[in-house]
């Protein structure tokens, strides 16, 4: 089992730092997250991240996926054409990015219907999201096919895509090896049996992010520490092995808070063994 830990669990430290840690922690990949602004964000060069996977290289741990939020504030599923424009543009630079790190796959957040934590964004229509959605992705497919990068489109709190029979379908649809599912485990404990969806999706499954969830919270509250909440992990692990899933097994926490990466890793060992 490869264990790796998100960026975000290091709440802003400095990036080369956090990979260090990260692997003296037992770590074996450290997943980058492409911000607004820092070492690795959308005006990131080439030479940048390079520099960085050289680092990653010294230190011995692998950069196997990159991960980003930006496409909550700029979704390519938005009404104006102009912000779905953005959006591809933004993915097609974090595939570049990915590609320069020597990653082999990007989460991507393919819109939203409606998200609980953005209010103020107006819930749009189903199925003018899953044509916009279908579109966007359409449009930055040349570039990771190009780079050999898998986009991999997570489940989360979008109100979209909300079955593994929809997931799976949609990224059959784009019929392309560089599509896949970024499948987040404690995600969908709101909706759904993240067995069920391992079973379904099978190898279609590109990356893995660990996280856990009480059901009774319902709410962004109730994500808690690895083995505290209610993920059937010994039934996730048996799912994952069966499917012959290899890649990385990320733990996401957002927002990092102090001790979290050592809760994690000390998860990680006894999940590994199940």
């Amino acid at each position: 089992m490869l264990k790796g830990i998100n960026y975000w669990a290091f709440s802003g430290a400095d990036p080369i730092a956090a990979m260090a840690a990260a692997k003296d922690m037992g770590f074996d990949c450290f997943e980058f997250t492409v911000e607004p602004a820092g070492l690795i964000s959308l005006d990131t060069t080439k030479a940048d991240a390079e520099r960085v996977r050289n680092e990653a290289a010294k230190i011995g741990i692998q950069l196997m996926t990159v991960a980003a939020g930006l496409s909550w504030g700029t979704p390519p599923t938005h009404p104006d054409p102009a912000v779905r424009k953005q959006a591809v543009k933004n993915t097609i630079q974090i595939v570049k990015v990915a590609a320069w790190l020597g990653a082999e796959s990007v989460l991507y957040v393919p819109g939203m219907v409606s998200a609980v934590f953005i209010p103020e964004f107006a819930p749009q229509p189903y199925d003018k999201v899953l044509q916009w959605a279908r579109e966007s992705l359409q449009k930055v497919l040349p570039t990771a096919e190009k780079l050999g990068i898998k986009i991999g489109v997570e489940n989360v709190w979008n109100r979209f895509l909300l079955s593994p029979l929809e997931m799976r379908d949609f990224i059959d649809s784009f019929n392309s090896p560089c599509v896949g599912s970024y499948f987040d485990v404690g995600n969908v404990m709101l909706y759904g049996h993240p067995e069920h969806w391992i079973g379904i999706l099978g190898k279609r499954i590109a990356a893995v992010h660990l996280k856990d969830f009480r059901v009774g919270v319902g709410n962004l509250d109730g994500f808690v520490d690895l083995l505290s909440g209610d993920v059937n992990y010994p039934a996730v692990m048996s799912a994952l092995k069966k499917i012959g899933y290899q890649g990385a097994h990320t733990a996401e926490i957002v927002p990092g808070k102090p001790g979290c990466a050592e809760k994690a890793i000390a998860a990680m060992r006894v999940i590994e063994l199940m």
